[in-house]
């Protein structure tokens, strides 16, 4: 299936991919049976059928590649592969023929898949895998059509990060090998595929694509649905099912001033156009930075704007994470530390400093909490995941404690030196992946070095290295969050009824800032209070109704039971579940709750959420 396809639209690429550096270096990746060092995937040809009825992609991926200096000329091509069915594989020789290769697939490793090991001639210049996925492929979620906001077409989308792609492609699926892509997509009729790419004409009834960028493997995504589209202004627009499509282009409207606002600081917007996909509810995160396609949660759909941060930070990403790309997970804090930073520079621009201080402070609350909680090794930025899920670094240490480390050096330094340092880095590293000791390097070189007494309130085994926050960092402070936290001592003293509370302005930070300010253990009549006053319950704000929530159960607040139920029934962001899954299994009548919830719910989770809940409750990853 799929033949080989045309390169001539590559030759531009030449001059991109030979200046890619610190990206083409040895890494060892202890995510990936991958051999970059010695035979290296260049770029991925797609060619792939949608069958929605047996939930499976099925065609082929023809890899470009090229052998390194100095391997073996017998030396083979190892891909990473999860759950695939291999149907064949061929190569195409120096001589430009076609032919069968020999190829084996490794022992099942249940976090890295099976390697996919083919014979390369020498010479051999582009390597054809036929296949198919699984039904249960862990980036893949197929919803039926009762389960999307249309209700007439099913749903399609994938979650690649960390290591997820090779479960619906064979390559070399390591954040430290960059590929450019194209694509065909053969979709059922009536329905949008979309991909994070350039769109090109359909043909014979296809979607097709192109990537000329080089990008890492987890940010290769597809969807596919009844997707219409609403411009957002030039060069930016929303796709999302057509009930909710005139929403979101409502709260997206600040894009295009988001762009501009961080081009003005770190460097033109090198990816072309900036689009986004709200995705159905079961999507497990809040968004995912897909290059030209961000994908979002309808979570954030508040009908005010007050969560459009998420929209700052994905599109953040497209400098910090897409542009320069940690090369391992164990350096995941390069790709999420700098994108919260410059998140609430942007925000901080766009809506004034005080709503990026709120934001700080909520971030670093979420940070004390989890050190609280977390073993020494796990609080490190440059993080051991040895024999671990790279999904596992996915929390508050490397996105709070990394944009902290990076705000401790703006302030030791200086804005006016600390933006063009971040410029220039990205400048320096832009299309490439790099290590912590990559970024170390270049910060000694071009800022630490120029300015001994500056450097010398940085300690740079202490933020990186060491568990806990270093002494010495900026602690952010908002004067909206004191007054909001004098208001629930004076609730919680009997000194003011909450219906005189004074909320009407409130943005939904400050919402959550109150509700966090309250004592965990609350009697439920003074929950009825503020429910009474407010209508918690009830509230479509996703943010504050979860935190809402998660004081219900741990008070056992009945009244808030239905909407538990559908809450945890109807949304599929693991930042929501997971703590509220958490606070029903502290009781033995909770778990039974938790564990009847989700066996219900489980079909509508993406398969990564599945199996998140699945081991917090102790039953097991698979059906």
């Amino acid at each position: 299936m799929g033949g080989l396809p045309t390169m001539s639209w590559l030759g531009a690429l030449g001059a991109v991919v030979a200046g890619v550096g610190a990206g083409d270096s040895p890494r060892r990746d202890m995510h990936s049976f991958a051999n970059p060092e010695q035979v290296r995937v260049r770029h991925v040809a797609l060619n792939l059928q949608v069958d929605f009825g047996a939930r499976v992609l099925a065609g082929s991926a023809t890899l470009h590649v090229e052998r390194q200096p100095g391997a073996h000329a017998d030396a083979p091509l190892v891909l990473d592969t999860k759950r695939l069915t291999i149907e064949g594989v061929e190569v195409l020789t120096a001589e430009q023929k076609r032919v069968p290769a020999a190829f084996s697939l490794g022992k099942p490793d249940p976090i890295l898949g099976a390697a996919l090991t083919v014979n390369l001639p020498p010479g051999a210049g582009a390597v054809t895998v036929n296949y198919r996925t699984a039904p249960e492929a862990n980036a893949l979620q197929w919803l039926d059509a009762p389960r999307t906001a249309g209700g007439k077409q099913p749903f399609l989308f994938t979650q690649s990060e960390a290591i997820h792609a090779r479960t619906w492609i064979p390559l070399q699926d390591s954040p430290g090998v960059r590929v450019t892509y194209e694509a065909t997509i053969k979709a059922p009729p009536g329905m949008t595929a979309l991909m994070s790419a350039e769109h090109l004409p359909a043909q014979d009834g296809a979607f097709r694509f192109k990537m000329t960028r080089p990008i890492p493997s987890y940010l290769i995504a597809l969807a596919v649905g009844d997707l219409p589209f609403r411009p957002l202004g030039a060069r930016s627009g929303v796709y999302a099912e057509p009930p909710v499509v005139q929403s979101a282009a409502f709260e997206f409207a600040d894009t295009e001033a988001m762009i501009a606002t961080i081009e003005k600081r770190y460097g033109p917007y090198l990816w072309g156009r900036y689009d986004l996909l709200v995705l159905p509810p079961s999507f497990p995160f809040g968004g995912m930075e897909n290059p030209l396609l961000t994908f979002a949660t309808p979570t954030i759909l508040a009908g005010d704007r007050s969560l459009v941060s998420l929209v700052a930070h994905e599109l953040a990403h497209s400098w910090s994470g897409n542009l320069v790309t940690n090369a391992t997970w164990s350096d995941f804090w390069l790709n999420e530390g700098f994108t919260v930073y410059i998140e609430r520079r942007a925000v901080e621009d766009l809506y004034g400093p005080e709503q990026a201080a709120m934001e700080s402070v909520l971030g670093l609350r979420d940070l004390r909490e989890a050190l609280k909680k977390l073993p020494p090794g796990e609080q490190v930025l440059h993080i051991d995941l040895a024999g671990r899920d790279p999904d596992d670094a996915v929390g508050p240490v490397a996105y709070e404690k990394g944009a902290l480390f990076l705000t401790t050096l703006e302030h030791a330094f200086g804005r006016d030196r600390f933006d063009p340092f971040l410029r220039a880095y990205f400048d320096h590293f832009a299309f490439q992946s790099i290590t912590t000791a990559d970024f170390v390097a270049y910060l000694r070189a071009h800022l630490l070095n120029q300015d001994a007494q500056a450097a010398a309130a940085i300690d740079l085994d202490a933020w990186l290295s060491q568990p806990g926050l270093p002494p010495g960092y900026p602690e952010p402070k908002s004067a909206r969050f004191e007054a909001v936290a004098l208001a629930a001592r004076e609730w919680v003293e009997g000194k003011v009824a909450a219906r005189d509370i004074g909320t009407k302005a409130w943005s939904t930070h400050e919402w959550i800032h109150f509700l966090q300010a309250l004592p965990e253990s609350l009697p439920a009549e003074r929950l009825a209070e503020l429910d009474a006053a407010f209508g918690l319950t009830a509230r479509p704000n996703a943010e504050v109704v979860d935190q809402w929530l998660l004081m219900a159960i741990r008070n056992q607040y009945h009244p808030a039971d239905e909407r538990v139920d559908s809450f945890l029934t109807k949304i599929g962001r693991r930042k929501y579940l997971m703590p509220l899954y958490g606070a029903l299994i502290k009781t033995p009548e909770g778990r039974a709750r938790a564990e009847a919830l989700f066996a219900k719910a489980r079909p509508f989770y993406h398969p990564i959420t599945a199996d998140s809940v699945a081991r917090l409750l102790g039953i097991g990853d698979k059906p």
